[in-house]
């Protein structure tokens, strides 16, 4: 572990607190005018040394106040043995239980980082780090959760190199937080393997149907239930029937598909799901954020069928060195303390600004952002994906200007 400068004063001051305090009495003990014992509060010294630092520490501090506790101080008139005594004791109980208080924190902390560390590489499994490119695309993504401690909620993204084009998916589950993952799994794994099996869009998204509805089905299966009062054995209470499948019916997800062609081409199909931004840089060195919108979206998945004919929308052609941004309600809906919304699109023309656009940038910089709106405070989770194209185009060849070019006499 590296340790800042604040870090190696904190860790000193740690270690140097319990002899301060044992120096503090017996300076104490020593110039009391009316000779009041200060001895006893020697005993509080291991107590420290043991919230401190660790055992060897506890045990040698907690002999040497043993020891000053043996030693007559002060002008107190005659020593008092049987105090002395006492306090000695006192100093060695505390000593005692700081040695198996501290053995049994010090198992705790190891037990709590392993459990950390599998949950960090447990979510990271889930909701994976995007690779920097993607079949010529440059891509960014961030994720900030509004449980504490969690590194994934309710958002999920995604972007995948397939034999279609490049495949992307931003999706916003109802809720927030760890009581969402489940879902957010089941939904990034069916994308994963339609994104590459499904030819059309509207295939991949029925997929996605179909998972979420097997995995509300399954979770509402697999919720205990309970008879009421009185009720035959095995019976299920109504109530609570009713409760579950309601909670069943009310899940939801918003769900917005991207494919991005070789030609520039971006396919949309979207399930309630905010509009993206276009990025693109200005003749000055400054960048212009735009919501791009395609017609109507259809509903969140999950809230009603996907109907029979699904069109897949067109959004403007992505130009080399033009940048979209992807993101989930909780960005736009932020507030700060005094109620205002987070401002999304001059954030992001303020992240893009120079040429070129850096995706990593734009991720960074609204999420920095969005904390100092917030003060850290989240209410929603939060995802950001940006991407830009970096792919050249080549010319189009049409008939006449290859006839020209073979007509042409050569130099």
């Amino acid at each position: 572990m590296i340790l800042t400068g604040a870090g190696r004063c904190w860790r000193g001051l740690v270690f140097a607190l319990p002899g301060l305090w044992v120096l503090g009495v017996v300076v104490f003990e020593l110039l009391s005018p009316l000779g009041t014992p200060f001895i006893q509060l020697l005993a509080a010294a291991p107590a420290i040394a043991c919230a401190g630092s660790g055992r060897r520490q506890c045990v040698v501090l907690g002999g040497g106040c043993a020891l000053f506790a043996l030693v007559p101080l002060g002008s107190s008139g005659h020593p008092d043995p049987m105090g002395r005594a006492g306090t000695c004791c006192a100093i060695l109980a505390v000593v005692v239980a700081g040695y198996l208080t501290t053995g049994r924190r010090l198992r705790l902390l190891r037990e709590l980082e392993r459990l950390r560390e599998i949950a960090a590489t447990a979510q990271q499994a889930l909701l994976r780090p995007l690779p920097p490119r993607i079949d010529g695309i440059t891509v960014a993504g961030g994720h900030l959760s509004a449980s504490e401690g969690a590194l994934v909620g309710g958002d999920l993204y995604e972007a995948l190199a397939t034999p279609h084009g490049v495949r992307i998916v931003m999706g916003d589950v109802r809720g927030h937080g760890l009581g969402a993952i489940g879902t957010v799994a089941a939904v990034l794994g069916s994308f994963r393997e339609a994104a590459h099996d499904e030819v059309e869009l509207p295939g991949v998204l029925r997929r996605l149907e179909r998972a979420l509805q097997r995995h509300l089905g399954q979770r509402a299966g697999a919720e205990p239930r309970t008879a009421a009062p009185g009720a035959p054995v095995g019976a299920p209470a109504p109530k609570q029937e009713d409760e579950r499948e309601r909670s069943c019916a009310e899940e939801f997800v918003t769900v917005l598909l991207l494919e991005l062609r070789a030609d520039g081409e971006v396919a949309v199909l979207n399930c309630g799901h905010p509009w993206p931004y276009r990025l693109r840089c200005a003749a000055d060195g400054g960048a212009r954020a735009v919501v791009v919108t395609s017609g109507e979206p259809l509903p969140p998945l999950g809230a009603f069928p996907l109907p029979a004919e699904m069109p897949v929308m067109r959004l403007p052609r992505l130009l080399p060195g033009d940048a979209l941004v992807l993101h989930t309600d909780g960005a736009e809906d932020a507030r700060n303390a005094a109620g205002a919304f987070f401002p999304l699109e001059s954030v992001l023309a303020e992240a893009a600004h120079g040429t070129p656009i850096v995706p990593a940038t734009v991720v960074e910089h609204v999420r920095c952002a969005l904390l100092r709106h917030t003060g850290g405070l989240l209410t929603d989770d939060i995802a950001l994906l940006a991407l830009r194209d970096d792919r050249q185009r080549l010319p189009v060849h049409t008939p006449h200007a290859d006839l020209a070019r073979v007509g042409r006499p050569r130099s």
